[in-house]
């Protein structure tokens, strides 16, 4: 039986998959320039993945390891919001491959969860000057075979698909999966703008309503986590009242 979400690759972007490299989002900012349109770039192994705020990103094999290059509309606040679409679509791919009996979530900005340990995360980057974003990387890990051991302090424990489920699912089945999926909610966002997309993230979303706690490199905030407000910023209620924050690192209490 066919499944639908390997059917159909989506029209007008392109697909590169490389045995090895440095790092895929590296690789996607050096094929930036020469590019006509969107393009999907997959490695089998990386020598050099990095997460967020530099972390190193490690990759067994039979992990996934891609970038999402393109040129998107708007400006920096309408790019950074693609990194829920992002997390939409490593959700809903897993989903259309695996089945809805998955128990995934999500964890703010854009980490997709399963049984409460981190399976994916996601790092933008982009290119550009004076406010105008060139071109965006939408760099995606999942954790399909194996999970990494090491972890930092307090963070949510790492989780693979295979360890937890059983199932196998390639890397090139999902980025198939992962590509039709991102096309359709981009499409959302494009036709009706975040609304959609921020309702559809809080559908999926971990810890509402629950006590977390914010971490920049500068200060930390503890508190009932509301959901995200229209921009896709963090809405927490503490001691100081409710705040919105931008970007920040996030911790769940009893972890």
């Amino acid at each position: 039986m066919s499944n639908p979400a390997l059917d159909a690759w989506p029209e007008g972007v392109a697909r590169h998959v490389l045995d090895r490299v440095d790092s895929t989002n590296a690789e996607a900012m050096r094929l930036a320039p020469g590019l006509s349109g969107p393009a999907w770039i997959m490695a089998r192994q990386q020598t050099a993945g990095r997460g967020r705020r530099g972390r190193a990103w490690t990759d067994p094999p039979g992990n996934f390891a891609a970038s999402l290059i393109l040129r998107p509309q708007g400006g920096p606040a309408d790019a950074a919001r693609l990194s829920f679409v992002a997390a939409l679509a490593v959700h809903d791919a897993l989903r259309a491959l695996c089945g809805p009996q998955l128990n995934l979530a999500l964890k703010w900005p854009n980490d997709v969860l399963l049984n409460g340990g981190k399976l994916s995360g996601i790092l933008l980057e982009s290119m550009g000057s004076g406010g105008t974003i060139q071109a965006l990387v939408i760099g995606i890990g999942v954790n399909l075979a194996a999970a990494p051991e090491a972890v930092e302090p307090g963070a949510v424990r790492p989780v693979s698909l295979q360890g937890e489920t059983g199932l196998s699912v390639t890397p090139d089945d999902f980025l198939t999966a992962l590509a039709v999926s991102f096309d359709g909610w981009s499409r959302q966002m494009r036709d009706f703008g975040f609304a959609p997309i921020r309702a559809a993230w809080l559908a999926r979303a971990a810890r509402i309503g629950e006590t977390i706690t914010a971490r920049t490199g500068t200060a930390e905030a503890t508190g009932r986590f509301e959901g995200i407000d229209e921009t896709g910023a963090l809405i927490l209620t503490g001691p100081r009242g409710r705040q919105a924050i931008p970007a920040a690192d996030i911790y769940f209490t009893g972890v």
